[in-house]
């Protein structure tokens, strides 16, 4: 979930590992999903995860840092193609269209990510000390940030950034569809509704 690619096509992440090394990160990773698929994302626990994949419980600690690094780390590729296809891939959501454009766009592909990573998504909010400072989320701020700005906005761009994504919240969306029922075309027909005012409004 950290991973910020730095040019097209730089997917590759960190440095490659020994080959022991890192099949026993894929064990481990494999093992947390299975324990994902059978008890959900709270239900996978350090002890857990050790328990399943056979090793001391330092070893998941020492691989991973922390249950917010082991879910962070879950979500790595699938947060890197998303940030690629955001800063380096095709418009609208890709460089090349309006920023209102990429803005609608932007909302609609990461409601679109929730809704398939949802509960890993959740959890790893739920997990970091500080998820409002994680590479990944300062990143989406900062590219609404820079939309709004190309928009002609100057009355504190960086805070309505931040109220802009606080919108699309993985818990808040989750809540929305699993709770009160709402189709996910409708989230999406909101958060376009909500950008097309703030931007028009400025």
């Amino acid at each position: 979930m950290s991973f910020i690619p730095l040019r097209p096509g730089s997917l590759s992440g960190p440095v490659a590992e020994r080959s022991d090394a890192a099949r026993n990160r894929e064990r481990l990773l494999g093992a947390a999903r299975e324990l994902i698929d059978e008890c959900g994302a709270d239900g996978l626990t350090m002890d857990r995860l050790a328990e399943r994949a056979g090793v001391g419980k330092g070893t998941v600690f020492r691989r991973f840092g922390s249950r917010a690094g082991l879910m962070m780390t879950l979500l790595s590729d699938a947060e890197a193609e998303f940030q690629a296809r955001f800063m380096f891939g095709p418009p609208p959501l890709g460089p090349g269209a309006p920023g209102l454009e990429r803005l609608i766009a932007f909302g609609s592909a990461r409601i679109a990510y929730v809704l398939e990573y949802g509960e890993l998504a959740r959890a790893a909010d739920e997990s970091a000390y500080n998820r409002f400072d994680v590479p990944a989320a300062v990143l989406w701020h900062r590219h609404i940030e820079l939309l709004l700005r190309e928009e002609g906005m100057d009355a504190d761009p960086r805070l309505m950034a931040m109220a802009l994504s606080a919108t699309l919240d993985p818990e808040r969306l989750l809540h929305a569809v699993r709770v009160h029922g709402i189709e996910p075309e409708r989230l999406a027909e909101s958060w376009r509704e909500l950008v097309t005012r703030v931007v028009r409004g400025a």
